[in-house]
């Protein structure tokens, strides 16, 4: 570090609160406010602010210690101001009192330690533990092999895995059992970037995927539940990480968690008998995830239309909406797949992983957390009586007869 920091100099940011930046309490949008790691992240900018103009080429700081008291609340909109003052140099560990305000009023105080690391050293242990442990979300990359799955089959040749869903009695329904065996198999990919490069991922029988087994669902309780629809949002959010380019192969109906299945791969294909649909509003619950992609995917409006209404859209729609990349002919859906996956391994392999990961980085980390919500609100919905009239007509084959109707 550079001479010349002392003990009194002041760091500072100013900051506009953005949706980015809130959280909302109790489910009331009056009760949204400047959250606290957002808080805490303006007042450690501001200490790193104070740090900067003293460091060396090659050399950063990075926070090691913060203790904060939360002691009022912003709207979104507000202008929030961070401020850092340096109180004591140990060597390479910097000291500082922190604390952040709107106009004069108090927000939140506290005390903050930043290190001096360098650069270079960061990015040889940050290799290293990547080498080590790749992950996508929650799973662990298995460098080993993969286990025989029931629920799911996979087939390797020259370097591209045919992923297929196979429950084809219930139309690929996603029940517990597939859903831990997909984990399997994403774990696999994921430690396994040099023997497959490119991902195909299709249904057996008549249809892509149904969606979720909703039979199962009675036999569910609310914890498991919860715990269930977040590991399948972290599963289909974890296509994005792994390293192997995805392409789906839809034909015949995917349906809600098959739809989400489908617009998380990099690529999707369609047959003209494809079927796109987000059902969940008619089982009496909202989706329990994939609100966030489907939205960055089609947009705002064409997201709300499919998840309000219900309704399935044709692959010639889904197509002049950007769901699906291209519209096939039945019989050629495999060969056309198979086409694009032997295109992209005559890319470099280092440079199609990078841009791979590069685009879903551009996304922003919003609709890498939103899920959460989506789950809550689902198990709120689910617990309701209109839920277990939507499960007793789905299981009946009849209309429901809703409260609200």
């Amino acid at each position: 570090m550079k001479p010349g920091l002392k003990i009194g100099d002041v760091g500072g940011l100013i900051w506009i609160v953005d949706p980015s930046m809130v959280i909302t309490l109790g489910g009331d949008s009056r009760a949204t406010v400047f959250s606290t790691p957002n808080m805490i992240l303006l007042m450690e900018r501001s200490a790193r602010e104070a740090i900067r103009p003293f460091l060396e080429p090659g050399e950063e700081s990075v926070g090691t210690e913060v203790n904060i008291q939360h002691l009022s609340g912003a709207g979104i909109g507000s202008t929030v101001r961070g401020e850092a003052r340096v109180t004591g140099i140990d060597g390479k560990k910097i000291h500082f009192e922190v604390s952040s305000f709107e106009g004069d009023r108090l927000l939140g105080r506290g005390t903050h330690t930043r290190a001096l690391v360098s650069v270079e050293r960061l990015v040889e242990n940050l290799a290293k533990q990547n080498g080590s442990g790749e992950r996508a979300m929650n799973l662990k990359a298995n460098t080993g092999s993969l286990a025989a799955l029931k629920t799911v089959h996979v087939d390797v040749v020259q370097r591209i895995a045919t992923v297929t869903l196979n429950r084809p009695r219930v139309l690929n329904a996603v029940n517990a059992e597939m859903t831990g065996d997909l984990e399997q198999v994403i774990a696999w990919l994921l430690g396994h970037p040099e023997d497959v490069r490119i991902v195909m991922l299709r249904g057996a029988g008549a249809a892509f995927c149904a969606g979720d087994d909703v039979k199962e669902l009675p036999s569910f309780t609310p914890e498991f539940a919860r715990e269930l629809s977040l590991r399948q949002a972290e599963l289909y959010l974890a296509l994005e990480r792994i390293p192997q380019p995805v392409i789906a192969l839809v034909h015949g109906d995917a349906m809600g968690a098959g739809c989400v299945a489908a617009y998380s791969a990099d690529m999707r294909i369609a047959t003209h008998d494809a079927r796109f649909g987000m059902p969940e509003i008619k089982l009496g619950w909202p989706p329990g995830y994939g609100i966030a992609q489907l939205t960055a995917l089609i947009g705002k409006s064409r997201s709300l239309e499919m998840c309000l209404m219900g309704e399935p859209i044709s692959a010639t729609k889904a197509l002049e909406w950007g769901l699906v990349s291209e519209v096939v002919p039945g019989a050629t859906l495999t060969k056309r797949g198979l086409q694009i996956a032997e295109k992209m391994l005559q890319m470099p392999a280092e440079a199609l992983r990078a841009t791979k990961r590069l685009v879903h980085l551009d996304e922003g980390s919003q609709p890498k957390v939103a899920h959460r919500a989506d789950t809550e609100a689902y198990i709120r919905c689910l617990q309701l009586h209109d839920a277990q009239e939507g499960i007793q007509a789905f299981v009946e084959k009849r209309t429901p007869r809703f409260r609200g109707s």
